[in-house]
């Protein structure tokens, strides 16, 4: 059985790669410019080589692999960025790699890659007046492909014409993953060029992915309780909830002693997005002290485990070092969730390996 290879554009800190591992992918290349994510990636996947700066790169010369994976940048497509959309600085770098992806295809008679995965924010959905999207689409398909009668693109979708078939579908790595992670809404592409079999990748129900229990010292589980996965416990039982900080604003100025009181979190409330750009705090408590608790922000270990990553992911670079806090809550903000990633790369290993 061939070995299937993988290629990943605006790598991060390779979630793209550890996917596909997790699944018998091979990851070949990567492409990232940060240093502190490079490092990292590095120490994790030592054989996988670093091509550099993706607008200088030919994919017709670098190694041809079956799978293509980016995640390019969203800061102009994000609803809290600056909503200049495709056209933006960061943003129009996808083009890039969909240049890379046609010129690997013709260096190959068309025979790589086989699959390509993108991945981006919500607000690509509707940048741009929703045209955004459309123009993602047909730089996929190139095919014109307008926007629907609504006026907005669904939350999951399918092209299929005499390009690659094309899948699309919002993600939310909170319902992907035991134990619950954060809330992090995501939308992916998924463009099959060798058949169709988009939609058994990306629509086909699978097992949820489980979630590695936290280590104590010693590499001693951590208290199981799933009320808090995520927390260094020492033994004790903690609850852990999101904080409303909008909701108790909203209380106290208008004095409603309830809702103040509701803003410490329910136990079902998702844990919010985990920003490049800033960390959201948390209300923390143990169980046998409810008055002891306090409100406080993730820590680096606690911020991997909300995206599913092993402990420790983006600690250390390839020279041993250690990270600055800094720098890792940049690289995780900026990252995958790794149950999405894994999810579509148990589909690709599926569908190639037929």
């Amino acid at each position: 059985m061939e070995k299937i290879t993988l290629g990943s554009l605006f790598d991060g800190i390779g979630v793209f790669p550890l996917a596909a591992t997790l699944h018998g992918i091979t990851p070949l290349w990567a492409s990232e410019i940060e240093k502190a994510p490079i490092s990292i990636t590095r120490r994790h996947f030592p054989d996988m080589e670093h091509l550099g700066d993706i607008t200088k790169l030919d994919g017709g010369k670098i190694p041809a692999v079956h799978v293509l994976t980016f995640g390019s940048p969203c800061q102009n497509l994000s609803q809290i960025g600056n909503r200049t959309g495709l056209a933006g600085e960061k943003s129009s770098l996808f083009y890039q790699a969909i240049r890379i992806i046609k010129e690997m295809r013709d260096a190959t008679d068309g025979r790589f890659p086989v699959i390509a995965v993108w991945e981006n924010v919500m607000g690509s959905l509707s940048s741009s007046d929703r045209l955004d999207f459309a123009a993602v689409l047909r730089a996929f398909t190139d095919t014109d492909i307008p926007i629907p009668a609504s006026g907005g693109w669904a939350h999951a979708g399918m092209v299929r014409g005499r390009g690659p078939d094309l899948c699309w579908r919002l993600m939310d790595a909170q319902y992907w993953a035991s134990p619950r992670l954060a809330r992090r809404q995501r939308i992916f592409i998924v463009a099959d060029f060798g058949g169709r079999r988009a939609h058994e990748i990306l629509f086909k129900p699978r097992p949820m992915f489980q979630v590695s229990p936290p280590r104590g010292e010693g590499g001693m589980p951590a208290a199981e309780d799933h009320r808090g996965p995520v927390i260094e416990t020492g033994g004790r039982v903690p609850v852990v909830r999101p904080f409303q900080m909008f909701r108790m604003r909203g209380a106290a100025n208008d004095r409603y002693h309830v809702q103040f009181r509701d803003s410490f979190g329910f136990a079902d409330d998702p844990f919010p997005t985990l920003l490049a750009g800033g960390v959201a705090p948390f209300a923390f408590w143990y169980e046998d002290d409810p008055m002891g608790g306090c409100i406080r922000y993730p820590t680096e270990l606690e911020s991997e485990r909300l995206m599913g990553l092993p402990d420790g992911w983006t600690k250390y670079g390839a020279d041993g070092r250690e990270i600055s806090g800094v720098q890792r809550y940049r690289a995780l903000g900026n990252s995958i969730a790794l149950p999405c990633a894994g999810y579509i790369m148990a589909g690709i290993s599926e569908v190639l390996n037929q």
